[in-house]
């Protein structure tokens, strides 16, 4: 791995360190970004990142969880490999859009407990469940128009 590449992939893990995830986990996302071949077995994995292979079995069995990363085989070979899965952003901003409802969902049953509040004790769930319905509709239509530009793309042109 390159210093640039190095680089590139420890902030990419602190990144989703800051996002929750383990740093290694962050680490081993980078790679699978910009690594060639795409798919890296573990001893690949943890010989470019210099960590142990019970931790990259413990984060890829994670990622895989998360359906971020997906095991692969190749033909000839006992070893199990593991590339980013093919829509994986696309589903993980899903699964986002997904607790987004549930946030708004918390916000209206809230608001039914306290219909017949006055209205500024009301004020502080009707901001929580205005900010999630706008990102949910929004984020929902970003997913839509996406996922209708790469149909058109993945289209051969006549």
């Amino acid at each position: 791995m390159t210093d640039a590449l190095h680089q590139y992939v420890e902030e990419f893990a602190l990144m989703y360190e800051s996002a929750g995830l383990p740093r290694i986990a962050g680490r081993i996302l980078g790679w699978l970004m910009v690594c060639d071949p795409p798919e890296q077995s573990a001893a690949q994995l943890a010989q470019e990142l210099g960590a142990s292979k019970a931790s990259i079995s413990t984060m890829t069995r994670m990622l895989t969880q998360f359906s971020l990363i997906e095991r692969v085989s190749k033909r000839g070979s006992r070893q199990d490999f593991y590339r980013i899965k093919p829509g994986a952003w696309t589903d993980l901003m899903k699964t986002r859009m997904a607790s987004l409802s549930a946030f708004r969902v918390l916000a209206d049953k809230g608001l039914k407990l306290m219909e017949t509040a006055p209205p500024e004790r009301k004020v502080r769930l009707e901001e929580m469940r205005d900010l999630y319905a706008f990102f949910e509709q929004e984020l929902g239509e970003l997913i839509r128009r996406l996922e209708a530009q790469r149909g058109k793309e993945a289209q051969p042109t006549a």
